[in-house]
Parts: C-alpha cells; sequence; structure tokens
C-alpha cells in the first residue's frame, strides 16, 4: 500500500526515563488535507508538531514526508507559532524577504524572490503595511505576516501552532476565514494544533483527538464531511456541523471527566 504524503508511524516521544509525552501515535495525512490537532492541556499537541517540524526528536517511530524522513527541520515544514515571532527591527517586507532569501537564494533572482515576497505578503492582504515594523502593526496583523512568511517558503506543509490563540474573537474570526481562503486557492497541506472546537469543526478536514498524557495517543479522529468553500454563518444550524461539534465535545469532556474520576 503506498504511503501518505505525510505519515506520522509509531511515534513515540519520552523524555528522560520516567517522562513519556507520547505513546504509539499513527497519523496518515494526504496531500492537500486540512488536519486539526485537539486535546487538553498537556497531552503533547505541540510536542507531536514540534517532532514533525523536526524540532523535537522522536523517542520510538519517525515521520515520513513526501517519501522522505523527516526528522531535522527543514523549509519543507513551515512552522507558525502562537507568538508571531517576527524579527523586531525589519519591516514586514524584510521579515518575509528574509524566509525568501533563505529558501530561494540560489534558484531564484534578485527581481524574482521581490515579487515572491510581495505576492505572499498580497495573499494575506498586508501589501500596504510591507514598510512598517511590527511594533506598528496590530496582532492580527502581525500573524498574517507569519502566515505569509510560513508560505513563502513554498513548504510541504504547513504547521500551525494555535496561531489564533492569543488574538480577540473578531481578529480570531477574520483570520480563520484568510487560512481557509488561502487553504481553497493553493491546496496546501496544513497540520494543525487547537484548543478551540469550532476552529477545528470550521477549518479541517479530520479532527485528532489526543488522550489525556502523560503517554498520551491518538484517541479517535472524526472525519468533517462539510462542503468547501464554508461560511460560518451558514454553519450555526448546519447538522453534520453539530454532528462532528458535538461528537468533539463528548470525546474532549464527558471522557475526560471519566479519566479524571477514575484518576
Amino acid at each position: 500500500m503506498p504511503k501518505a504524503y505525510l505519515s506520522i508511524e509509531a511515534l513515540g516521544v519520552s523524555f528522560g526515563a520516567s517522562s513519556e509525552v507520547l505513546r504509539d501515535i499513527h497519523l496518515q495525512v494526504e496531500a492537500g488535507d486540512y488536519v486539526s490537532i485537539i486535546g487538553h492541556s498537556g497531552c503533547g499537541k505541540s510536542t507531536l508538531l514540534n517532532v514533525v517540524a523536526g524540532l523535537v526528536p522522536a523517542t520510538t517511530g519517525g515521520v515520513i514526508l513526501d517519501g522522505e524522513s523527516a526528522d531535522a527541520p527543514g523549509p519543507e515544514r513551515a512552522v507558525v507559532f502562537q507568538n508571531h515571532a517576527l524579527l523586531p527591527w525589519l519591516s514586514v517586507y524584510e521579515n518575509v524577504r528574509l524566509a525568501v532569501d533563505k529558501v530561494f537564494g540560489g534558484k531564484k533572482s534578485r527581481a524574482e524572490r521581490h515579487a515572491w515576497t510581495l505576492h505572499n505578503l498580497a495573499l494575506v492582504q498586508m501589501t500596504h503595511a510591507k514598510d512598517k515594523r511590527p511594533s506598528e502593526i496590530s496582532g492580527g496583523m502581525k500573524q498574517r505576516v507569519g502566515i505569509a512568511r510560513a508560505l513563502a517558503m513554498e513548504p510541504k506543509v504547513l504547521l500551525l501552532d494555535e496561531p489564533f490563540g492569543a488574538l480577540d474573537a473578531l481578529t480570531r474570526a477574520h483570520l480563520q476565514d484568510s487560512v481557509m481562503e488561502i487553504h481553497a486557492s493553493l491546496g496546501n497541506t496544513v497540520l494543525m494544533i487547537t484548543h478551540d472546537v469550532d476552529e477545528a469543526v470550521l477549518l479541517s478536514d479530520r479532527i485528532v483527538m489526543m488522550t489525556n498524557g502523560p503517554a498520551a495517543t491518538i484517541g479517535q479522529i472524526e472525519t468533517v464531511t462539510l462542503d468547501r468553500p464554508r461560511r460560518r454563518l451558514d454553519l450555526a444550524a448546519d447538522p453534520e456541523y453539530l454532528r462532528a461539534r458535538g461528537s468533539v465535545l463528548e470525546f474532549l469532556y464527558a471522557r475526560h471527566a471519566a479519566v479524571a474520576v477514575a484518576a
């Protein structure tokens, strides 16, 4: 059987002999999929994402991306963190251009790199602020720049670690809509960490639900069959939206409560 585009195989992570964070993680992600990972604090969501990014080594098992082992950081896996991590002394344009020059310095001409930087700023609607410093723009705008910088690397998979978690509700909604539009336009592969059930159902093709740590693993995977494009106002009373949302809530809260009582 052919491998999936992104394959996480028998993955386990331990920090020392007595701290097992993840155990026996198996996940197959096809090209173009939008997959969210959700679970309670301490279940190893970010650790799993960091292993895929090559930032944390697997103790057992591994990650295969497009037929190759992904055990070290590389531009084919771009990460957007909750903290935008922009360089404050550079402009919006320069923050994105830095990534473009790093990845395409020997592949594109100076003019092509300039055009590619502007193209990715346009994708996130930030061209108008290209000469501003991070201190001169809002939190939501900073995250847009972080997303532009990641997309400008042309990654095989875009890794989002709670990218909207620090934003107010209205800004978060606008960015969610933007990410949906970008995903529809590019058809890129996305793996996202979130705490937000509604966000997961709105954005995802599948929702991966983690059991509680330590030694967390995948407890259930929920497939979301909502047609795309999706509009949040249309989904409020949609039966499939409500079914998927209810399934995730039942897993996170009914089963979490049972685990807490048993403990």
